[in-house]
């Protein structure tokens, strides 16, 4: 990553209702990462997003939260790029993923968004895919649920039980992209979890 602005944004739904469903899991990441950066309080931005400008993992970091509707967050975040000059390269997005187990945390840059409306969203706002993003595994639904309404769910109580460490390891992640790049980032957290 280069030493200028990188851009931190944890994808979630607004509101009451959702905050402690499976598709908010990006929101708490993010609220941790602020909580380590001293704590200071996200504040509405023109861009339609809650935002808080912190130091994280040595650099100056813009960590938010789209105040849209997770399958309209392509909107704030490509307003969030331009408005703090940040380059693509510098855009981690952390976001909930069926595909990997409970807990499971993994990172990549660009790739399919593997039926993901929050990430179809901002690939199709920005222009692009070659994104970071932290992956934070949810699981499948079980037996034939419908995979809308189980991202919509809360967590089970088992789940709840290693939520705490999963996010924390998430952040952790998110911190070593920002602190040493992909790839030396990839080989210790794939390695953690999973």
């Amino acid at each position: 990553m280069t030493p200028g602005p990188a851009l931190v944004v944890g994808l979630g739904n607004p509101g009451p209702d959702y905050a402690e469903t499976r598709h908010n899991v990006g929101f708490r990441v993010v609220e941790l990462l602020a909580a380590r950066a001293g704590g200071g309080r996200f504040s509405r931005h023109r861009t339609n997003s809650d935002v808080l400008e912190a130091r994280l993992a040595g650099r100056r970091v813009v960590l938010a939260k789209p105040r849209t509707y997770m399958n309209v967050s392509g909107g704030p975040v490509a307003g969030l790029t331009k408005y703090f000059s940040v380059p693509i390269e510098d855009l981690v997005v952390v976001h909930d993923d069926l595909d990997l187990g409970f807990g499971v945390v993994r990172l990549k840059r660009g790739g399919g968004e593997g039926g993901h409306n929050g990430l179809r969203s901002i690939s199709s706002a920005l222009g692009t895919k070659e994104y970071l993003r932290v992956r934070f595994g949810i699981g499948r639904p079980p037996g034939r649920q419908d995979p809308a309404d189980f991202v919509l769910k809360r967590f089970s109580g088992a789940e709840k039980k290693e939520l705490e460490f999963a996010v924390d390891l998430a952040a952790d992640a998110a911190e070593a992209l920002l602190s040493d790049g992909l790839e030396p980032a990839q080989n210790k957290f794939h390695a953690l979890s999973g």
